[in-house]
């Protein structure tokens, strides 16, 4: 059986994690303009942890925040296309750790030859670990629910990296929950993140470096008028 961390074990991973992804270029600060039209002061792109080394350290905060959960899961699903060097190499991590899983993962367009169909990897079966970068609207975690049953297997949970912690959009007017929310309170699956809003705005306050300070009003404006 798994045990949950102690909280301050994860808010130590947390900030471990906010400025591994500061350092590697991947949470940048600005101005930029998110799907739901807004102008944020941070982007978070995780397609720039774009070689060995990082998506080796990336996939340890994933292994450890999954730990640290407390999560009970029986193999790991990663949904194309992000999702799949993230469930390779978590699953690689976790084995290092002394919990290896199976994983697979789901192609976009069906074989009709080899194997065939939409789904690589081991089995699809028991309680499946999805594992994604971000969280945005809840739609990926949706579909890859959809394959998961398909396979009769049951979801159960779902980790990603950054919860951005705000409302979500749907037919584009806010609503007053965010995706991880609505993942969690309407779909029913537990949700494991390595960090939060709430992590990145205790990040820039504690900074010692005042480029990095600086923003932090910012994002401390934009939680309070899109945060949930």
């Amino acid at each position: 059986m798994s045990v949950k961390a102690e909280p301050a074990a994860q808010d130590r991973l947390a900030q471990d994690f906010v400025q591994f992804a500061v350092d590697s270029g991947v949470l940048r600060f600005g101005e930029f303009k998110t799907k739901a039209g807004r102008l944020s002061p941070y982007f978070f792109n995780a397609a720039l942890f774009d070689d060995g080394a990082k998506m080796n350290r990336l996939a340890a905060f994933y292994a450890q925040a999954i730990l640290n959960s407390g999560i009970e899961f029986d193999m790991i699903f990663g949904p194309a296309y992000k999702g799949i060097p993230l469930a390779a190499t978590v699953a690689v991590e976790l084995a290092r750790l002394g919990r290896n899983v199976p994983f697979a993962y789901n192609r976009k367009e069906a074989k009709d030859h080899g194997e065939g169909g939409t789904l690589v990897g081991a089995p699809v079966q028991g309680r499946v670990l999805i594992v994604d970068d971000v969280m945005s609207a809840g739609t990926a975690a949706r579909e890859s629910i959809a394959l998961i049953q398909a396979a009769g297997a049951r979801p159960h949970a779902v980790a990603i990296a950054l919860d951005r912690q705000e409302k979500a959009t749907e037919n584009g007017q806010d609503v007053p929950h965010s995706a991880v929310q609505y993942v969690r309170d309407q779909l029913g699956l537990q949700v494991c993140t390595i960090a939060r809003l709430q992590d990145l705005l205790a990040f820039l306050d504690n900074s010692a470096d005042s480029q990095v300070r600086q923003h932090h009003e910012r994002v401390q404006a934009y939680r309070q008028a899109y945060g949930v």
